[in-house]
C-alpha cells in the first residue's frame, strides 16, 4: 500500500481499461466526462483549481513500480487508457495533446465529440523519437499567451500537480519551460481530487468487481490456506504466502472468478504479518519470517485487486487462542468499524466517520485509545488514497453519493500478558472498501466476513488444555474450527462428555429462566375443529326452485339438498350431510339413507351453527325408497360431489384465513438479464386433474417467483418470509433442488405450507425397461450413462450459478438484516432414518437438520431445539431412535426411527459439536404426558434436576448403589408394598410399547394368581376340551404345551421394554429406565425358578 505504488491501467501501448476493442476510445464516457471536467473547473475555479486559466498535466513514463499518480488517472477517467509521456494542456476552447504518433492516432477519434460537446477543439502534436518537443511545447504556451491577451490578462495562471516531479526528458524539457515561461503555476491537486471522488455508474461497477474479486480471494484462497497451513503445521513463509495470493488474484479462473484476467491487477503485494511485527500503515510489507501460530498470536492479511484500474482493499485479522484481552480488542475494534462504516452516507461531514469509531473505543476500552489508528481509512478509486478524503477527525469536507472508501481501523502495538516474546506485542487491523449510499452504506467486500466466530480459531494447546465448552464459561471467543488437538491424554468419548455436563448445567438453567418467564406458553398448533360459517341456502322461502316432481332434488348451485318430507320439499345445505349411501333389496326396491352432522355426537364437529342453536331440534337421519334405482345412483353420485367440493373450498378457505399477510413482489428491471431456473416442477405440486407442467423460478428485487404457461398456477416467496434456505445438488439422488422453509404458510395452489421445493430430475425416475433398442456402437451403454453424468453435472452447475447470483443479491445492504444465505447439507454427517413413513437420507447444514428428497420434508432448525435423546440405545440393538424435544413445549416432538446403530457415534459427535445437549435411554418414552407434567409444574421440575431425569447413566448408578448385586430376587410383597396409588391409575403410560397391554394384562393375572406350570397345563386341557379339541393327537398337545411354556417364559425378557405409568411429575431420576434387579424380581415373584 506504499504511496509510491502504482497502477493506474495499462499503457497505451498495452491494452485499454474496460473497452470491449483494445484499442477504441469510449467516445460516451469521453464527451461525459469532459464535460464533467469542464463544468467542475468553471464551478470551483477559485477554491479548488487555485483560479487556473489552463491546466496543464505531464504523465511520466512507465514504470514497473505499483505507484499512483494523478496524472495517469486523469489520462484513464477521460480516455481509458494511461498516456506515458504525454502531455495534455485544457485551455478554454483548445485541447492540446504532445504525444508520439501511436498515441496521436487513437486520439483523433475524440477531436468531433468534443467539437460536438463542448465546442473544444482539439489540437495534436506528434513528437517524433529524434526530437525532444521543444518547438511543438513553444506552439503550445503560444496558444496559453493568446487566451490570456484574449482575456486581458498578461500572466496566465497555469494549474499543474506539484507533487509529480519531471521523469524522463520529455517531461523536464516541459518543467523547465513551464517555470521559465512568464506565467504563474498554481496547483491543482485538490481539483482533481474533487472531481474523480464522486464515481459514476460505470465506475461503481469497476470498484464491485475489483471488490468482488478481492474479497473472494480472501474468502475463498487465502483463509482456506492458513486454514490448511495451521491445521497440517506447516512452515510457511509471510513472503511465500503473499506470492500466491498474488497470483490468485492476477488469475481469477483459480477462485471460480469469472473476470478477464487481462483487465486485473493487484493495488499492492499481498500483505501477511504475524509473529509480534505488525506495521499498519499502508507502507507494510510482508517479510520473509514464518508464518507463527502458536497460542495467543495474531495473523494479519491485507490484499487489495484492481479491475480496470479502479481499487478495492481489505484487511481482516486471524486469532490463534485468544486470551480476554485480545478478545476484548477484537470486539471493541469490529464494533468501532461497524460504526465508522455506518456513518459513511450522503450529507455527513468526513470527520464523523473516525468520530463514530472514536466514541465506541472511548466507551467500551478507553485504555485502546492511544492505540488506534489515527484515521479511519480513505477514499479509494483510480488511486489507492484519494488526497483530500482522509477519513480523520479534522476533514469536514461532506459525503457525497458515490464516494468510495477503504475504511480501515486498528489497534497498533497491544501488549498481550504471556510469556512469549513472540506473543507479547501484537495489533488487530480490520478494512472494507464501502460505497457511500444515500441512505444506507455498501460494503462491497462483505462476502468475506470478519465476525468474531469466523476469525478465531482454537487449538487447545496449553498446559491444560480448554475445551470448547470451557472457552465459553469464560466468556472466550467462540471458535470457528477446531483444527487440531495435543490433548492426548483424554479421549474422545471423555471430553464429549465433559462438554455434555456443561451443556446439561446451561440447558438446565436455560429452562428455568425459559419456564419462569412463561416461555413456552406458545399457541398449541395441534390443530382444531374447522369450523362453518353460517349456512343459508336459500335466504328465502321464495329462493326455492320450484320442485319438478316430488323427489330428491339437489341443487348445485345454492349447494343444498331438497328432501321431500310430509308433502312439503325441505332444504338442507350440503355442509349438514354427514354421509349418504344406498343399497338395493331383492325386490329391486333402492334404499338412500342420509346421515347428518348432530351435535353432541362422537366425532361430531362443533361448528358455529350447533352452538349458536343448542336449543333447536335436529334431524339425525333420513331414509327414502325408490323404485328407480338409477335416480338413487345419481342423487348419491351428485351429494357426494357437492359436499367434496364445499368442504375442500371451505377448508381452503379457512387456511387462507390464517395466513400472515405478504409484501407484494416487487418485479425487476427487464434491462438486465433475470436471474432464472428453466423447467423446474415444484413441491407441493399444484392441485386439479390436468397434466402438470414445469414451470421457471426468477429472482426479483424483493422475492422469488415460479410459474408455469398456466396463469393461476404461480408461486411468489419473498425474501423476507424466507427462513432457510437449501441448494443440495444431485449426487446419490435422482434430483437437483432448491428448498425454502417459510417463516409464515403461504399458499401453493389449494395447500398451505411452509416448505416450498423446485426441483429437476437429472434422470429419468421411471424408465421403460426394454423400451428402446441398444445402439450397436454402444452395447453395454457406456455413452448413455456419461450422457446421464454430463446431464447431471450440468442440471448441478446451472443451479449453483443461481444460488450464487441470489446470495450476491442477499449480500446488498437492504437484505442484510434477513441474514439470508443458501445452506448446503453436509453429506459426510447424513444418516438413514425414519421420520415419517419411509425411510430417508437425513442430513445436517450449518443451522439445520433436513430431508429435502422424500415427502414431506423435514427441517428442524438447531436453535429451536432444546434436547435430543437417542432412544432404544443399548448393546445388541441393530438400530435405535431419535427424538427431538423442541424449545416450545406445546410443539410436538419429533422421532426419527430405525437409525443404524452405526451411526450412533457420528451422530452424538455431531450434536456435541454443535452444542446440542442428548440424552440416552434404553426404552421409547411417551412425550406427550411428560411435558405436559413439565408444562402444569416448571418449578417442581427444576427442583428434581431439570432434564437430568434422563440421564441415564446417573439411574444407573443409583440403582447399583441401592441394589446389592448378590442379593437375588427379592420378594413381591416388598415390591407391592412400595407401590403408590399412582402407579395403578389410569393414565397414560410414560413408556411406548406395542405390546403394552397384552404384557400389563399377562404379568397382572399371573402376579394375583401364581399358578404353577401344572396348573396352567390343566388350565389348557380343560378350555381345549371345551371347544371340542379332545380329540386332538398328542403331539399337538405336546406342541401346544412347549408353546405355553415359552409363552409363559417371555416376561422373563423385561428388562428390555418394562411396563411404566407416569408419574405425577418428572422425577429427579429418570421416568424410563430398565428397571433394576428390584423391579424385575417385583414382577416376577411368584413364577417358580426353572434350573
Amino acid at each position: 500500500m506504499a504511496e509510491s505504488r502504482n497502477a493506474n491501467a495499462k499503457s497505451s501501448n498495452g491494452k485499454p481499461s474496460g473497452a470491449v476493442n483494445p484499442y477504441a476510445i469510449d467516445l460516451n464516457n469521453f464527451t461525459k466526462r469532459l464535460n464533467l471536467l469542464y463544468s467542475h473547473w468553471k464551478e470551483h475555479h477559485n477554491d479548488l483549481w487555485g483560479s487556473s486559466d489552463v491546466l496543464a498535466i505531464a504523465t511520466p513514463p512507465a514504470s514497473e513500480d505499483l505507484r499512483y499518480l494523478k496524472s495517469s488517472a486523469l489520462n484513464i477517467w477521460l480516455v481509458g487508457y494511461e498516456f506515458p509521456e504525454t502531455i495534455m494542456v485544457f485551455l478554454k476552447k483548445q485541447i492540446h495533446f504532445l504525444c508520439s504518433q501511436k498515441k496521436a492516432s487513437l486520439l483523433e477519434v475524440v477531436k468531433k465529440s468534443a467539437k460536438e460537446a463542448m465546442g473544444v477543439e482539439v489540437v495534436i502534436h506528434v513528437k517524433t523519437k529524434s526530437d525532444d518537443g521543444s518547438d511543438l511545447m513553444d506552439i503550445i504556451f503560444h496558444a496559453v499567451l493568446a487566451q490570456a491577451n484574449s482575456n486581458g490578462h498578461d500572466t496566465p495562471v497555469i494549474g499543474h500537480i506539484a507533487r509529480e516531479s519531471p521523469e524522463g526528458k520529455l517531461l523536464e524539457t516541459w518543467d523547465e519551460k513551464l517555470k521559465n515561461a512568464n506565467c504563474e503555476l498554481s496547483d491543482v491537486t485538490n481539483g482533481f481530487s474533487d472531481l474523480f471522488s464522486v464515481k459514476d455508474s460505470v465506475e461503481l461497477t469497476n470498484v464491485r468487481k475489483a471488490a468482488f474479486l478481492t474479497s473472494s480471494v480472501m474468502k475463498q484462497f487465502v483463509v482456506p490456506k492458513l486454514e490448511k497451513v495451521i491445521d497440517e503445521e506447516k512452515k510457511i513463509s509471510h513472503s511465500s504466502l503473499m506470492d500466491d495470493t498474488e497470483k490468485a488474484i492476477l488469475e481469477p479462473a483459480r477462485i471460480k472468478v469469472k473476470l478477464k484476467a487481462e483487465n486485473v491487477d493487484i493495488c499492492y503485494p499481498p500483505i501477511f504479518q504475524s509473529g509480534g511485527e505488525f506495521d499498519l500503515k499502508p507502507s507494510a510489507a510482508s517479510n520473509d519470517e514464518n508464518l507463527y501460530y502458536d497460542s495467543t498470536s495474531v495473523i494479519i492479511c491485507a490484499i487489495g485487486s484492481r479491475y480496470n484500474s479502479y481499487c478495492s482493499n481489505i484487511a481482516r485479522t486471524f486469532l490463534i487462542d485468544a486470551n480476554p484481552l485480545q478478545s476484548k480488542a477484537y470486539e471493541v475494534l469490529l464494533k468501532a468499524h461497524e460504526a465508522a462504516i455506518s456513518e459513511l452516507k450522503s450529507g455527513n461531514k468526513i470527520s464523523a466517520v473516525y468520530q463514530a469509531a472514536l466514541s465506541v473505543v472511548e466507551k467500551d476500552a478507553p485504555e485502546l485509545i492511544a492505540n488506534l489508528t489515527k484515521t479511519a481509512g480513505t477514499g479509494i478509486g483510480l488511486e489507492f488514497r484519494e488526497s483530500g478524503l482522509s477519513l480523520n477527525s479534522k476533514n469536514d469536507r461532506i459525503l457525497r453519493q458515490g464516494m468510495v472508501f477503504n475504511v480501515s481501523l486498528g489497534f497498533q502495538n497491544l501488549q498481550a500478558e504471556t510469556k512469549k516474546p513472540k506473543t507479547q506485542k501484537y495489533s488487530v487491523l480490520l478494512a472494507d472498501t464501502v460505497i457511500v449510499g444515500e441512505k444506507i452504506p455498501d460494503v462491497v467486500t462483505s462476502k468475506s466476513t470478519k465476525a468474531v466466530k469466523d476469525v478465531a480459531y482454537s487449538f487447545n494447546e496449553d498446559d491444560q488444555p480448554k475445551t470448547k465448552h470451557e472457552l465459553r464459561g469464560s466468556k472466550t471467543i467462540l471458535s470457528k474450527a477446531t483444527l487440531r488437538s495435543d490433548n492426548h491424554e483424554m479421549s474422545k468419548e471423555e471430553l464429549r462428555r465433559q462438554h455434555q455436563a456443561e451443556l446439561a448445567r446451561q440447558k438446565n438453567e436455560e429452562t428455568a429462566r425459559r419456564l419462569a418467564g412463561g416461555g413456552s406458553s406458545a399457541t398449541d398448533n395441534r390443530g382444531g375443529a374447522r369450523t362453518i360459517g353460517d349456512l343459508v341456502a336459500y335466504k328465502n322461502v321464495n329462493d326455492l326452485p320450484p320442485p319438478r316432481e316430488f323427489m330428491i332434488q339437489v341443487d348445485q348451485k345454492n349447494e343444498a339438498i331438497i328432501l321431500p318430507i310430509h308433502g312439503s320439499m325441505v332444504p338442507f345445505h350440503v355442509a349438514t350431510v354427514k354421509s349418504v349411501s344406498s343399497q338395493q333389496d331383492g325386490n329391486r326396491t333402492s334404499y338412500i339413507r342420509i346421515i347428518f352432522n348432530v351435535p353432541g355426537t362422537p366425532f361430531s364437529p362443533h361448528d358455529a351453527n350447533s352452538l349458536k342453536f343448542q336449543g333447536s331440534i335436529y334431524l339425525k337421519e333420513v331414509s327414502f325408497r325408490s323404485k328407480d334405482s338409477r335416480h338413487i345412483s345419481e342423487v348419491v353420485q351428485q351429494i357426494k360431489t357437492l359436499r367434496r367440493q364445499v368442504t375442500s373450498r371451505e377448508s381452503e378457505r379457512a387456511e387462507r384465513a390464517t395466513l400472515v399477510s405478504q409484501e407484494k413482489l416487487q418485479l425487476s428491471s427487464t434491462k438486465f438479464k433475470p436471474i432464472k431456473l428453466l423447467d423446474l416442477w415444484v413441491r407441493p405440486p399444484f392441485g386439479g386433474r390436468g397434466r402438470k407442467l414445469t414451470g421457471s423460478l426468477e429472482a426479483h428485487a424483493n422475492g422469488l417467483r415460479y410459474s408455469t404457461s398456466r396463469p393461476d398456477e404461480r408461486v411468489d416467496v419473498m425474501f423476507a418470509n424466507i427462513k432457510h434456505a437449501f441448494f443440495q445438488p444431485a449426487e446419490k439422488e435422482m434430483i437437483t433442488l432448491v428448498h425454502f422453509h417459510l417463516h409464515n404458510h403461504i399458499m401453493v395452489g389449494n395447500k398451505k405450507t411452509k416448505d416450498v421445493q423446485f426441483y429437476i430430475e437429472v434422470i429419468d425416475v421411471v424408465q421403460t425397461i426394454g423400451g428402446g433398442k441398444r445402439s450397436a456402437y454402444d452395447p453395454d451403454e457406456i455413452e448413455e450413462e456419461q450422457r446421464e453424468r454430463d446431464r447431471k453435472n450440468k442440471i448441478n452447475m446451472d443451479f449453483q450459478n443461481f444460488v450464487n447470483r441470489v446470495n450476491d443479491v442477499w449480500g446488498q445492504p437492504q437484505f442484510k438484516a434477513l441474514d439470508l444465505e443458501f445452506d448446503q447439507p453436509l453429506r459426510e454427517l447424513g444418516f438413514h432414518g425414519v421420520p415419517h413413513k419411509v425411510s430417508a437420507f437425513i442430513v445436517p447444514t450449518s443451522s439445520c437438520l433436513v430431508e429435502l428428497i422424500e415427502t414431506p420434508c423435514v427441517v428442524i432448525t438447531l436453535s429451536e431445539i432444546e434436547i435430543v435423546n437417542l432412544e432404544r440405545v443399548g448393546l445388541g440393538q441393530k438400530n435405535f431412535d431419535m427424538t427431538v424435544v423442541f424449545k416450545d413445549f406445546k410443539r410436538d416432538v419429533l422421532r426419527i426411527d430405525s437409525i443404524p446403530s452405526t451411526s450412533l457415534d457420528g451422530i452424538k459427535e455431531w450434536l456435541n459439536t454443535t452444542d446440542l445437549k442428548y440424552y440416552e435411554s434404553r426404552l421409547n418414552l411417551n412425550w406427550r404426558p411428560i411435558l405436559k407434567t413439565i408444562t402444569d409444574d416448571p418449578e417442581k421440575f427444576i427442583e428434581d434436576g431439570g432434564w437430568e431425569f434422563l440421564n441415564m447413566e446417573v439411574s444407573d448408578s443409583d440403582s447399583d448403589k441401592s441394589v446389592d448385586s448378590d442379593q437375588g430376587y427379592v420378594p413381591s410383597d416388598v415390591q407391592s408394598d412400595s407401590g403408590s396409588d399412582e402407579e395403578d391409575d389410569d393414565s397414560e403410560s410414560l413408556v411406548e410399547s406395542e405390546d403394552d397391554e397384552e404384557e400389563d394384562s399377562e404379568e397382572d393375572s399371573e402376579e394375583e394368581e401364581g399358578k404353577t406350570w401344572e396348573e396352567l397345563e390343566r388350565e389348557a386341557s380343560y378350555a381345549d376340551r371345551e371347544k371340542g379339541n379332545d380329540s386332538d393327537s398328542e403331539e399337538e398337545r405336546k406342541r401346544r404345551k412347549i408353546k405355553a411354556l415359552g409363552k409363559s417364559r417371555e416376561p422373563a425378557r423385561a428388562p428390555t421394554r418394562p411396563p411404566a405409568r407416569p408419574p405425577s411429575r418428572p422425577p429427579a431420576r429418570p421416568l424410563a429406565r430398565p428397571p433394576d434387579r428390584r423391579n424385575v424380581s417385583g414382577s416376577l415373584t411368584k413364577r417358580p425358578k426353572l434350573r
